[in-house]
C-alpha cells in the first residue's frame, strides 16, 4: 500500500492528486493547503471521480506517508521574470510547511520554485536524509531540449542538467553530430523562455510538469531503478557541495541509489560550474534564514 502526501493542492498539486489515484498509482492521499475551501472543494471533487482510494487531510499522517510532493508556495506569472524570484516568499511557505515534515522517513520530493534552492533548503530545514530529497525540473527541461532539437533534425538522447532555470545545461556531447558553440547558446536561449511563453497564454505550466511528476512517482514506486535528470544534493561529485543541482540521477523505491558524474566537454562544463556557484550562493543565502 503506498501512500501519497501533496503539501500544496493548486493547479499542479491537484493534478498530481487526480493522476497518481485515477492511474491507480497510489493507495492512499493525504492532501493540505493552508487555503481551507479550496483543499475542501479538492477532496470532494476527488470523490466525486475516484471513490475507492482513502483521501485525509490529517496532517499527521504526512510524516508517516512513502512520497511527499511538496508544490506549495507562489508559483510564476508573466511579472515574475526568473524562478530565483520567488525564493524570499517561498521560504518563508517552506518555514511554514516543515511542521509536517518533522521525522519524516519518506521520499520527499521538491517541486516548488526555485526547485533546486528549496530541495536544500527542505532537506536542511527538516534534517532530511538528502538522498531521500529529490528536485523536480529536468525531465521537464530535457523534454522541452528534445522538442527544440527535434525542430533541427537533431534527434537523439537528451539531457538536461544544471539549474531548473536560466543556468540550465543542455548536454550536446552526447549527440550524434557537433553541435557549434553559437547554435549551443541559441537554443539554450530558447529553452530559458519556453516556460513563460506557456505562462503569459494559459497563466501557468500544468501539463508538462505533471506528466513527468507522475512519471517521477512512478520510478519511485515501482522501484525502477532509473536514470533521471532531477535536483540533487551534492557533496563532491563533479567537485561541488553545498547546494542542489540537476545531475543525473539513479532512482528507485528507496530515493536517490546514485548520483552518476557524466564527462562534459568544455562548453558544458563552463555552464555547469557556473550553474553551481550561482546555486551554492542562493542556497547559502537561503540556509542564513535558518538563523
Amino acid at each position: 500500500m503506498t501512500s501519497l502526501s501533496i503539501i500544496g493542492v493548486g493547479r499542479i498539486g491537484g493534478e498530481i492528486a487526480f493522476l497518481s489515484s485515477y492511474l491507480g498509482i497510489i493507495d492512499e492521499l493525504i492532501l493540505y493547503d493552508n487555503q481551507k475551501p479550496l483543499l475542501d472543494a479538492q477532496v470532494k471533487d476527488l470523490k466525486n471521480g475516484i471513490v475507492d482510494i482513502k483521501i485525509t487531510t490529517d496532517t499527521t499522517a504526512i510524516r508517516d506517508s512513502d512520497i511527499c510532493i511538496f508544490t506549495a508556495g507562489i508559483a510564476r506569472n508573466p511579472s515574475i521574470k526568473t524562478r530565483t524570484d520567488l525564493l524570499e516568499a517561498n521560504v518563508l511557505v517552506a518555514d511554514t510547511c516543515s511542521q509536517f515534515l518533522s521525522r519524516f522517513e519518506g521520499i520527499l520530493i521538491t517541486v516548488v520554485n526555485p526547485v533546486d534552492v528549496m530541495n536544500y533548503y527542505m532537506a536542511k530545514k527538516n534534517e532530511l536524509d538528502p538522498k531521500r530529497c529529490i528536485g523536480f525540473g529536468g525531465q521537464l527541461d530535457t523534454a522541452r531540449f528534445a522538442l527544440e532539437l527535434n525542430e533541427r533534425e537533431l534527434n537523439s538522447e537528451c539531457w538536461v542538467l544544471g539549474e531548473h532555470g536560466d543556468h540550465q545545461v543542455p548536454i550536446f556531447s552526447n549527440l550524434n553530430e557537433d553541435v557549434p558553440i553559437p547554435i549551443r547558446e541559441n537554443i539554450l536561449e530558447k529553452l530559458r523562455l519556453t516556460s513563460m511563453d506557456i505562462i503569459k497564454g494559459k497563466g501557468g505550466t500544468v501539463f508538462g510538469p505533471v506528466s513527468y511528476i507522475i512519471d517521477l512517482i512512478c520510478l519511485i514506486v515501482n522501484d525502477a531503478v532509473t536514470i533521471v535528470p532531477c535536483s540533487g544534493i551534492l557533496n563532491g561529485e563533479y567537485g561541488i557541495d553545498n547546494c542542489s543541482i540537476g545531475v543525473p540521477l539513479k532512482v528507485g523505491w528507496d530515493g536517490i541509489l546514485a548520483i552518476e558524474e557524466w564527462h562534459l566537454d568544455e562548453w558544458e562544463k563552463k555552464k555547469f560550474d557556473e550553474s553551481a556557484k550561482f546555486l551554492q550562493k542562493l542556497c547559502k543565502n537561503a540556509i542564513i534564514k535558518l538563523g
